[in-house]
């Protein structure tokens, strides 16, 4: 057995786990927890990898501006790192997770990008408002929108959700794309771009968060429906459904015996770190899926396929 909790741009080895059919699985991280939700990245052990130092951008979105909601941590962190080094300028919405939009932020200007950050409840609608008014008079424009940001709550049963906790899942995962959807569309043009994160867990009916797949599940049909509503415009819109990946919402979300186990059930026995889907929301956001929408790309690691 091997126990290997380094920093830096590594994965972190955690050896002899027996997950399904007998397999070995890496784990991500050992056992942990936090009490707020979405989460804080600046308490995980280990830090997520946010940042492959070997990605090297190609200005594929040179002069964009892209709005990633929760991009202060997880993987909108991840997504706005690799738009600023394609040469988007990004405007991070996120909810009070101060420190970690600090970070976020340092970095970003570390690389030569240009950023906004501003906090607030995305569940709300005059939210939205506000962040496509500081958009355009910071920048003049909108190019992409990620919408990203998201709560989970682990229940064992469905009479375990409270009708509150229920409201603010579908008010923060839903509504809140909806509103600031509904408030950039004006402001999108031909070849412009919408991202939505939906999950996997939409694809095979994780038991223990029903009301978060609930969301999830809807998130596609929005896509699906938005993207036929805007095609003549080639106004692209897609989804991703992540796997698992080692962000604040895992330990905000599982009792900490779960942790361990995130991700072992893919085909490729392990959970990812944000960087590994920084490419796929690159892709969707570029010319490179010029002739793409409608669809949902999924990096799961091999948990659903088909």
């Amino acid at each position: 057995m091997e126990h290997d909790y380094e920093y830096g741009n590594k994965f972190y080895n955690y050896y002899g786990k027996v997950g399904l059919q007998g397999t070995e699985y890496k784990i991500l991280a050992p056992e942990q927890s936090q009490d707020q939700q979405p989460g804080l990245e600046y308490l995980m052990f280990p830090r997520p990898i946010f940042d492959n130092p070997n990605y090297i951008g190609s200005g594929k979105l040179k002069d964009k501006v892209a709005i990633i909601t929760g991009g202060d941590s997880g993987l909108g962190r991840a997504a706005a790192i690799a738009f600023v080094k394609e040469g988007a300028k990004v405007v991070i919405p996120y909810y009070n997770e101060e420190i970690d939009a600090k970070e976020t932020e340092e970095y970003i200007k570390k690389l030569g990008g240009e950023c906004l950050f501003l906090a607030g409840d995305i569940s709300d609608k005059e939210f939205s408002k506000k962040i496509v008014k500081c958009t355009l008079e910071k920048f003049g424009t909108i190019n992409i929108l990620v919408n990203n940001a998201g709560v989970q709550y682990q229940s064992d049963t469905l009479e375990e959700i409270s009708e509150e906790q229920f409201d603010h899942t579908m008010k923060v995962n839903i509504y809140g794309m909806f509103y600031l959807t509904k408030e950039v569309l004006p402001y999108l043009h031909a070849k412009d771009s919408i991202i939505n994160l939906s999950s996997v867990t939409a694809f095979y009916g994780e038991p223990q968060l029903i009301d978060y797949v609930t969301t999830k599940a809807a998130i596609v049909g929005f896509t699906r429906a938005l993207a036929r509503n805007l095609a003549l415009k080639n106004i692209r819109v897609n989804a991703i459904a992540p796997g698992y990946f080692w962000t604040p919402l895992q330990p905000a979300c599982w009792v900490k015996e779960k942790i361990p186990s995130l991700g072992a059930d893919a085909a490729m026995a392990r959970g990812a770190m944000p960087y590994e889907l920084a490419p796929t929301f690159v892709f969707l956001a570029s010319d490179d899926s010029s002739y793409l929408t409608g669809q949902v790309i999924h990096n799961n690691g091999g948990q659903i396929m088909g």
